[in-house]
């Protein structure tokens, strides 16, 4: 069956079903794993989002986690590899063809850990940004409804701009300002 981009609206569920699967991939994963995250847009609430709930798991060495493939194989997931970003592993959970979960591992340190997370908070806690990111989605999603992989590269520059503007938010934050 070929993958189409369906979005829908928020469900309250997808933390609760984020913390199931986050407890089963922490006992795989063991003394390996310092931290578990439920980003992209199923972490956002209100956000429109395709039904997947995407797992960020951040390990100590990034070269043992093919160790687990095995145990993550009878979870129901499906190696990838880097998956065209380097020093990621990636895996895939579908029933049926219909993917459910998508898992990101990162080493400590990894860009691509705070660009998720202040991503994900900034959309949290700017409302405006957020309708607009949705707004933005459901045109992709018109155009681009039987090729997902244009959908997403075509949101690129959005999701940039916004990583720009969480970058900034972020800093400032820190420094106390907000």
């Amino acid at each position: 069956m070929p993958r189409t981009v369906e979005l829908v609206s928020y469900n309250p569920e997808w933390p609760k079903i984020f913390q199931q699967e986050a407890r089963l991939i922490a006992d795989i994963f063991s003394n390996e794993l310092v931290s578990i995250h439920h980003i992209g847009s199923t972490a956002i609430p209100n956000m429109l989002a395709k039904p997947i709930i995407d797992i960020m798991g951040v390990v100590r060495e990034i070269e043992r986690v093919e160790l687990y493939n095995g145990s993550m194989i009878k979870l129901g997931y499906t190696p990838r590899g880097e998956y065209g970003i380097p020093e990621r592993r990636y895996f895939i959970k579908a029933t049926q063809g219909i993917r459910s979960h998508h898992v990101h591992m990162y080493p400590v340190g990894h860009r691509n850990i705070s660009l998720h997370l202040d991503f994900r908070d900034y959309l949290q806690e700017h409302p405006k940004q957020a309708k607009a990111y949705i707004q933005f989605k459901k045109d992709l999603a018109q155009q681009y409804r039987q090729d997902p992989s244009a959908y997403s590269e075509a949101k690129t520059e959005f999701v940039e701009s916004t990583n720009k503007l969480a970058a900034r938010w972020r800093k400032k934050k820190k420094l106390g300002r907000i």
